[in-house]
């Protein structure tokens, strides 16, 4: 897998490219080293710039705070990975869709990449909600990737993302809350 054409793919004609993913093999060790980890570090790196280096309205984090945010922020975006993976995997019965962490795991690999690459948009924090907007579309990829890598009943397609989507927003509202939590502690030290 080239990773530039494979991010052009999944965002330009992601049905097709859905339907590649779907007979490549999903190994998670290979998805995270040659993709998650490369993509997933582009939110927490550019909100450290913005936040540490560049700042909004004369404020900005300090380097040392700013640098365990992205950190953090980075490691428990790995681990959401296999979260939701699993999660797509352990859902995809109730919906008359095969299960398959393999299958699970390529489809939580893939889906964030307009998500994850919006968040280039955090370099300038006043156009944070840009990225907000762009990441959007992930949702569209999970939608697409779910039909054609899991396949649900038809009639399931959309409730499955929809539960999926829930369950995500779940572990993400957690996700991105802890380094909030781990900032507001070292401030009160």
């Amino acid at each position: 897998m080239n990773l530039a054409d494979r991010i052009k793919g999944i965002l330009l004609q992601p049905k097709s490219e859905w339907s590649k993913i779907d007979s490549e093999p999903g190994d998670a060790g290979y998805l995270i080293s040659n993709y998650v980890a490369i993509l997933a570090a582009i939110p927490p790196i550019c909100t450290f710039i913005g936040t540490s280096i560049i700042g909004f309205g004369g404020y900005r984090v300090g380097i040392g705070p700013g640098l365990v945010q992205a950190v953090v922020l980075y490691a428990l975006t790995l681990i959401g990975f296999f979260v939701v993976g699993y999660i797509i995997d352990f859902l995809a019965g109730t919906f008359g869709a095969r299960r398959n962490l393999e299958n699970a795991m390529k489809v939580s690999a893939y889906a964030p990449t307009a998500a994850w690459l919006a968040g280039v948009f955090y370099i300038l924090p006043a156009l944070s909600l840009l990225a907000k907007i762009c990441a959007l579309y992930s949702l569209y990829l999970l939608y697409t990737g779910i039909i054609s890598v899991m396949r649900p009943a038809a009639n399931n397609a959309l409730i499955y993302t929809i539960a999926v989507i829930v369950c995500a927003i779940v572990v993400w509202i957690i996700i991105f809350t802890i380094p909030v939590l781990l900032l507001g502690m070292g401030s009160m030290m």
